[in-house]
């Protein structure tokens, strides 16, 4: 693309290639019409579903956001509908993490990612056409994290997994399910207004803090500080810069905003190949490259970074990635989901969970 052409035009192409190309994938051959569910992932070559082993209420969420963000009533419909007949468990409340080929309960570990994506698309969905079954799916869901989730005496600290009763913990502490918990209630509180999710966000941005601060470096590593084989994906830094600047005044007493500049850097310095552009996955604590894997999804978060950044040496910089990440990573059947420091396909298959990842970088980018 020339260089003359700016960057909102650049945006648009991208967002062309999103409507045009991604999002037919998932009304047509990425959905499953007689479960009415979207198929975990489809072929590169000629978008048919890969064999079937199970459907996960985080990759529906994911779906219903996308629709939801586009507009697509009656695709968002289908996909609330089913998000709520075959996830949630109504014995002993929350949400399965997936159901088998039929649609049958499989794995009901209770995951806090999981119940963090269904705060986030309903809120979403409720935003885009009103329901107030959404709302009151997405209030329930809040509550029911706060409650359940939490860990005893940790200042706000959240349990990643338990098991279907709520009573054994499944998975040890983790930033991941964290950060989309933090996206989830600052999608929840723009939605609805209500001031508890601010109050929730303040609480949750301290506790990060407090457990996942790298301190040498501003990033929020992966595992608790101290753990041992920590990593630092720069993906996260970029996702979480975004997210913290969103939120504002509401987490401002946790000093996030100034490790996540700080953060910014070293990610960018270090996790971010000076030719081609690509983001690696994982560095260690040190910053050297742990995982050199290139995910289209820490591409994106870093397109997303520099325009929410938006200094003169990020928007500076910003014209050139996007053509970067356009030509690497984009084609015109789809995406390439993962790719090698030298640019072979390191993943072929298209996942159903990855539009969302195209669809929130695209919202932050330039439109005039």
């Amino acid at each position: 693309m020339p260089s003359d052409v700016s960057t909102a035009v650049q945006a648009a192409t991208l967002r062309e290639h999103f409507t045009q190309t991604i999002l037919p994938i998932w009304r047509g051959p990425g959905f499953n019409a007689a479960l009415q569910l979207p198929f975990e992932a489809v072929s590169a070559d000629d978008h048919q579903p890969l064999p079937v082993t199970r459907y996960r209420a985080m990759a529906c969420a994911r779906q219903l956001f996308v629709f939801s963000q586009a507009g697509g009533a009656a695709h968002a419909h289908r996909l609330f509908e089913a998000l709520t007949r075959y996830f949630a468990d109504t014995r002993q409340g929350g949400w399965f993490y997936s159901v088998d080929a039929n649609g049958a309960p499989l794995d009901t570990t209770k995951d806090l990612y999981t119940h963090a994506f269904i705060v986030f698309a309903c809120a979403e969905y409720f935003a885009a056409f009103g329901n107030r079954d959404a709302l009151a799916t997405l209030n329930e869901t809040a509550a029911l994290i706060e409650a359940r989730f939490a860990v005893p005496v940790s200042n706000g600290l959240l349990h990643a997994a338990l098991d279907a009763g709520f009573d054994t913990v499944r998975g040890g502490l983790l930033q991941n399910p964290l950060m989309h918990l933090t996206e989830a209630y600052l999608a929840a509180s723009e939605a609805t207004g209500d001031t508890a999710f601010a109050d929730a966000l303040a609480r949750l941005a301290l506790a990060v803090a407090g457990a996942f601060v790298h301190a040498p470096t501003g990033c929020i590593a992966e595992l608790p500080i101290g753990a041992a084989d920590n990593r630092l994906e720069p993906g996260h830094q970029f996702e979480w810069f975004y997210l913290v600047k969103r939120a504002g005044a509401a987490i401002a007493a946790s000093g996030l905003d100034a490790a996540l500049e700080r953060a910014f850097d070293f990610a960018q310095e270090l996790g971010v190949d000076r030719t081609t552009g690509g983001v690696c996955a994982a560095l260690d604590e040190r910053g050297a490259v742990k995982d050199a894997t290139q995910r289209i999804w820490a591409q994106t978060e870093y397109l997303r970074a520099l325009a929410t950044r938006g200094d003169g040496a990020s928007l500076q910089a910003l014209p050139q990635q996007i053509e970067r990440f356009r030509t690497r990573f984009l084609h015109a059947r789809g995406w390439y989901e993962c790719k090698t420091p030298e640019g072979a396909v390191a993943r072929a298959d298209m996942p159903s969970t990855t539009p969302y990842h195209l669809a929130t970088a695209y919202a932050s980018l330039p439109s005039n």
